[in-house]
């Protein structure tokens, strides 16, 4: 694994134009880089990242299987009961996921550590599976690559053709939270792949569903809500009044009601709890377990349910290094040992594995200044060379 400097295209605010790419800016700096790119061997793909986040995957089903065996699991995430039966039976109807990114760190030298798995509503969708790989092609046309580079980027390809498995019935709605730009972009995406599935897609903002007959969610037109995919998270809608209607809303979610569990970062602790000392986990531990002084003076602790690097505090032997400000941790929190994203002269990437229907598909690789990847993160494109 290597940082590698290169020159950007000559057409890249062409490129970004043609697609649309409204969301390529981030906090005062650009969010898309390609001043530069990682290369990564077949190996390291491979064996390091490929097989171990669709290994996790495996895991974490069975983190699944156990909440259905042992309510303490749905009591330990903070999950309200009302919902348990709920989620269960989505699991037992074995109700498909379409996609989720699993976070790791990783720097080329030994195993990849997973540090979360985004399974609800994870972003930087589009700019993995469609930007990254224009400018393969368009970087390899200018002659700005080495000769024979590749990418790890099936992502497209298999969203497309797991769509007819999903069933769903009639149009498939899509909503996500309007305001956010960087949903939007990944909600039209989405809309895209639907429609090369041979699906009819109606977008429409979280705001907009409607309640009709028999608890039934409707959108603007009326229409009955058969299929959404919603990029709004699960515990959100669980918080909200029209989320006591969703057991007799006969909706199809994707992701299903069972991925709460493990979007939720409760599922750290019950991995290694699990599967203690496997490779790819750190030890972590929900805070206030005993237990967790097996970790030492140095780790990192973490709301439940913290999103963009909020309310993250990271402690080095026994000091608080970094302490992020946010609106988490009501929630509960949990701790996990301290294993730095790797420094490459000042750049921290964290390595984003895509899992679309539960295979590792493709990377996506972001960067920010610190060592926690926050809302000034950039997206930094890969290649593959041996």
């Amino acid at each position: 694994m290597k940082r590698i400097p290169v020159k950007p295209r000559a057409g890249l605010a062409a490129a970004a134009a043609k697609h649309d790419f409204e969301f390529q800016e981030g906090v005062g700096i650009p969010y898309w880089d390609e001043s530069a790119y990682y290369q990564f061997t077949p190996r390291e793909i491979e064996e390091d990242l490929e097989g171990p986040a669709t290994e996790i995957e495996g895991l974490c089903f069975q983190v699944v299987a156990r909440a259905m065996e042992d309510e303490t699991v749905f009591r330990r995430l903070g999950i309200a009961e009302f919902f348990w039966d709920y989620i269960a039976d989505s699991w037992q109807n074995q109700e498909k996921n379409l996609y989720g990114r699993m976070d790791f760190s990783y720097d080329g030298n030994g195993p990849a550590k997973l540090l979360e798995y985004n399974a609800d509503t994870p972003t930087t969708l589009y700019e993995s599976a469609v930007f990254q790989w224009e400018w393969l092609e368009e970087a390899t046309q200018e002659n700005l690559l080495p000769e024979g580079c590749d990418q790890f980027n099936d992502i497209h390809e298999k969203i497309v053709a797991s769509f007819p498995h999903l069933g769903i019935t009639g149009p498939l709605h899509l909503a996500s939270n309007q305001d956010v730009e960087d949903d939007r972009g990944t909600l039209d995406y989405i809309g895209e792949c639907a429609k090369e599935a041979g699906l009819t897609p109606l977008v429409l903002a979280m705001e907009d569903i409607g309640m009709g007959e028999d608890s039934q969610f409707t959108d603007l037109d009326d229409r009955v809500i058969s299929s959404l995919f919603k990029l709004y998270p699960w515990e959100w809608i669980m918080e909200e009044e029209f989320g006591l209607n969703l057991p007799a809303s006969g909706v199809r979610f994707i992701e299903p009601p069972w991925r709460a569990i493990l979007s939720n970062k409760g599922l750290l602790p019950l991995l290694w709890e699990m599967f203690e000392g496997h490779p790819n986990l750190l030890p972590a531990y929900f805070d206030g377990d005993p237990a967790a002084s097996a970790i030492g003076d140095s780790y990192v602790r973490k709301p439940l349910l913290s999103r963009q690097g909020a309310n993250i505090e990271i402690v080095r032997d026994g000091k608080t290094e970094l302490h992020n400000e946010g609106p988490y941790g009501a929630e509960g929190h949990i701790v996990q040992a301290f294993h730095p994203l790797p420094d490459i002269d000042g750049n921290f990437p964290l390595i984003g594995c895509w899992l679309i229907a539960s295979q590792a598909v493709g990377l996506g690789i972001r960067e920010d200044t610190t060592l926690v990847t926050g809302k000034n993160a950039r997206f930094v494109p890969h290649v593959i060379l041996d």
